[in-house]
């Protein structure tokens, strides 16, 4: 038997880890309630320009209806908001408030101090190395353009 443990379950692993901390300190910072699915639908907002509800759908592999009532709890907690998209009046663009791009920064920091506590195992020159690596994989797998950040529920 091989003990080799393939990259992407060390992927996995390592995602599912930064995830609930990032979890646990967005509570301890007073953003509790957080579920992946926001984050998923706060980083589109935040780079695409427009965004449906329909996009989010496709995004998270959900249903229109069930990425809608996303949309309603997000909007509900003021993270976005929905404004009428053009003329058709049935459609409607979601877009980031002031306090979604707060929670947004507030994640990022986060994400800083995570990637500094894998400094402090294996040096800040390999964390740099690692996230050049897996960038140039990535584009060079997606015709030179960082996939969308999609679940893998």
């Amino acid at each position: 038997m091989d003990d080799v443990v393939p990259l992407a379950r060390l992927f996995a692993m390592a995602t599912r880890d930064l995830i609930d901390e990032l979890h646990v300190r967005l509570a301890r910072h007073g953003w509790p309630g957080m579920r992946p699915a926001f984050g998923f639908t706060l980083v589109a907002a935040q780079q695409q320009q427009p965004l449906t509800s329909g996009d989010i759908a496709s995004l998270l592999g959900v249903s229109k209806q069930a990425a809608s009532k996303l949309v309603d709890t997000m909007a509900g907690e003021g993270y976005v908001t929905r404004r009428p998209a053009g003329d058709d009046g049935r459609a409607k663009v979601v877009e980031l408030t002031a306090r979604g791009r707060k929670l947004l920064a507030a994640v990022e920091e986060i994400y800083a101090e995570l990637e500094a506590e894998w400094a402090d195992v294996i040096g800040r020159k390999r964390v740099e190395t690692m996230r050049a690596d897996l960038t140039d994989v990535l584009l060079a797998t997606h015709d030179g353009k960082l996939p969308a950040i999609r679940p893998t529920w």
